[in-house]
């Protein structure tokens, strides 16, 4: 559980490169981190899957039922109300289609939204709902490729079913609702991970501004880990109900310690998965439905995990390599070169984003390296002119304080995408921990006189 807070999908906050090639997967399978966490899984799977055969196996079950009954005598209510409440969500923040990182400037995709969420009160109308659900994946595949899409199609289309199923009159169809979102849930959840180890560079920026993160590991031991752990959890979901349920309990954890660092974007973002992930915790039903035999011997972990991991892996590389050629540029490559695929160029708004050169034709606009500082330094003089206005002194300092922070951190991230001295880009690692440590404490300051809102 230690990799908690890491769990934020990296899209969101960061802009990343579409056609990049992934790094080999030769790199993952050299990784001696990537075998020590898939051993420490297998251990901790083994050890339940031989609890639950055993009779506290089935008291603990007895025992999870118990806890959890309120919740599944409610639970068509529960995820029907999160559901609605995400679709309200979204509509609220706009401009987007179904997550934070696929934009649309189509205002009518909102009102959709609230179309879709208003449909979910009644059973009648929640096939209209599911296919409203389908259609905006639709539209998001027009503006962003299939490739990138594929992190949202098991979750989307696994909703979507469940809306089918549960308005439907058929009991040998409904039983099987909360399987679907469960399946749906673990299918996100491994196809997601393998970002980790195909694109570990774009957790490194995450990992320079917020340290804590790693919980005191090196960078590259703590990637590859975390991709093992939500990987494994995401398969876990699949096994026998003690499993399942330990498993879900987990993710519940790990993406509620995500809320505190990244904020409503994630909160938002999550919410759908993490409604489904307590719906998978408080799910009664020890019935398994599909390859029961292998899923109940202890050979079966192993044997199903290896062959997760061979599919999910086969599949990521193969179809990157089918969309956008064997012969794609790696991260460094592009970094070195064009980025015309890159979601963003540089901004303060997004610093994660990589420096396109002028006329290299990046999305959003084109930013020299002098540009970049130009604009860093811009932002950062007004808003520390505007705090320096405060009649209190002390107020006056923390507000004007911050931006010069900010500022510094903004051009230490522009010495870390363009730089190269090892002296220069140390001084920028840690020009960002300390500015960040500080701004941190100032605006603590803000919040504890009422100053600022939490």
């Amino acid at each position: 559980m230690a990799p908690a807070s890491a769990f934020a999908h990296v899209k969101w906050f960061a802009p990343y490169i579409v056609n990049a090639a992934p790094s080999p997967i030769a790199r993952t399978l050299s990784d001696p981190f990537f075998w020590t966490g898939l051993a420490l899984v297998l251990v901790f799977f083994l050890a339940t899957r031989l609890v639950e055969r055993s009779a506290l196996g089935d008291t603990t079950l007895d025992v999870m039922d118990r806890i959890s009954e309120p919740l599944w005598l409610r639970l068509d209510g529960f995820v029907r109300i999160v559901i609605a409440a995400f679709f309200v969500a979204i509509f609220a923040v706009g401009g987007v289609y179904l997550t934070p990182d696929l934009k649309t400037s189509a205002e009518w995709v909102s009102w959709l939204q609230l179309l879709i969420a208003a449909g979910i009160v009644s059973r009648r109308t929640m096939p209209l709902s599911a296919a409203g659900i389908i259609f905006l994946w639709v539209l998001a595949l027009r503006d962003y490729q299939l490739f990138h899409l594929l992190d949202y199609l098991a979750l989307g289309v696994a909703v979507a079913a469940y809306l089918v199923l549960e308005a439907s009159n058929r009991p040998e169809w409904r039983k099987h609702r909360f399987e679907v979102l469960r399946w749906g849930v673990a299918i996100a959840l491994m196809w997601s991970s393998l970002e980790k180890f195909a694109y570990p560079e774009w957790f490194y920026p995450l990992v320079i501004e917020r340290p804590f993160l790693t919980f005191g590991m090196p960078r590259d031991m703590f990637i590859p880990m975390a991709g093992v752990a939500e990987f494994t959890m995401g398969f876990g979901l699949l096994a026998t109900p003690l499993v399942r349920r330990l498993s879900a309990i987990a993710l519940f954890v790990i993406f509620n310690a995500a809320v505190f660092p990244f904020g409503r974007i994630d909160l938002i973002g999550h919410a759908l998965i993490m409604a489904i992930i307590v719906a998978i915790a408080a799910d009664h039903n020890r019935e398994l439905h599909f390859w029961s035999w292998i899923r109940r011997a202890l050979v079966g972990v192993p044997v199903g995990l290896a062959s997760a991991l061979i599919i999910f892996a086969t599949a990521y590389w193969g179809l990157h390599a089918a969309f956008y050629g064997a012969n794609a540029q790696t991260m460094s490559e592009l970094n070195a070169g064009q980025m015309d695929m890159a979601t963003h160029s540089f901004s303060t708004e997004h610093p994660h984003g990589p420096l396109v050169p002028a006329g290299d034709g990046g999305q959003g606009g084109a930013l020299s390296v002098t540009e970049a500082y130009e604009q860093s330094m811009m932002g950062m003089h007004e808003e520390m002119m505007e705090g320096l206005r405060n009649d209190d002194p002390d107020v006056a300092f923390v507000r004007g304080m911050i931006p010069h922070h900010q500022g510094a951190i903004d051009m230490a991230r522009i010495q870390l995408e363009a730089g190269s001295d090892p002296v220069n880009m140390a001084l920028a690692r840690h020009i960002i921990a300390d500015q960040q440590q500080e701004i941190d404490a100032m605006h603590a300051w803000l919040r504890e006189r009422g100053l600022e809102d939490e």
